[in-house]
């Protein structure tokens, strides 16, 4: 077969403690999936959860261990940082119910979604998609996948954002307004899920800007650090 031009290459993340590297497929992200985080957004209570995507290709893996650059993006002043536990599915699945969930999650890493606010907000007045908020270049860095079997306690996990050493934001997976089970048997009613989908879960309240030089290092109880520096 001939192309018009040479195909990218596939968007992997590796998996921690081996050689394997985990295919990107979609990435989707749960909006106002904490209630502090409802609230300092300017909502309340437990709405019906909505999703938004990312490109495969916003992916910024950091290796265990070091420290990653993500560049600072244009057209905005407010760059935010929003922490997030990242879900990785290993099987195709529609209409899964939320019991059966977990056979359907390979492993799990820490990522951030990276948002332009006031890009963001001003497609909000308008009515218009956030795309330009929410899907731009490097907006989903992402630390190494750990197989799910290694985190039976992940629902009750602590997670927590410092950057340059002062903590920003911190909660646990159990504060979650739709659990990690829900978020897929709600997410795979409207698309069927593929192995290579990652699920952003949401984020806890505390989101904020950070500018150039900032160094970013979020944690979550049994996975390895993600350490990030505004370049």
């Amino acid at each position: 077969m001939s192309y018009v031009f040479t195909p990218p290459k596939v968007v992997s993340v590796p998996v921690t403690g081996s050689h394997l590297q985990y295919p990107v497929h979609r990435i989707y992200c749960v909006g106002r999936n904490y209630e502090e985080h409802a609230k300092e957004m300017g909502y309340t209570g437990r709405e019906p959860p909505f999703f938004f995507l990312k490109p495969a290709d916003s992916i910024v893996f950091v290796p265990s261990g070091e420290i990653g650059n993500l560049p600072y993006p244009s057209l905005t002043k407010n760059f935010h940082h929003e922490v997030e536990l990242v879900v990785a599915i290993g099987k195709a699945g529609k209409n899964i119910l939320a019991k059966d969930a977990h056979s359907y999650i390979y492993g799990y890493a820490l990522g951030l979604d990276m948002t332009r606010r006031d890009l963001q907000g001003e497609m909000k007045k308008q009515g218009r998609p956030w795309c330009i908020g929410k899907g731009f270049d490097h907006s989903a860095p992402i630390g190494p996948i750990t197989v799910a079997s290694e985190l039976p306690n992940i629902e009750s996990a602590t997670i927590e954002l410092l950057v340059d050493g002062n903590v920003r934001q911190t909660s646990t997976i159990q504060k979650l307004i739709w659990n990690i089970g829900e978020v897929i048997e709600h997410l795979s009613a409207a698309w069927e899920l593929q192995p290579g989908d990652l699920i952003y879960t949401g984020t806890p309240e505390g989101v904020a800007a950070v500018e150039s030089g900032n160094l970013m290092v979020a944690r979550l109880s049994g996975l390895p650090d993600l350490k990030i520096k505004v370049a």
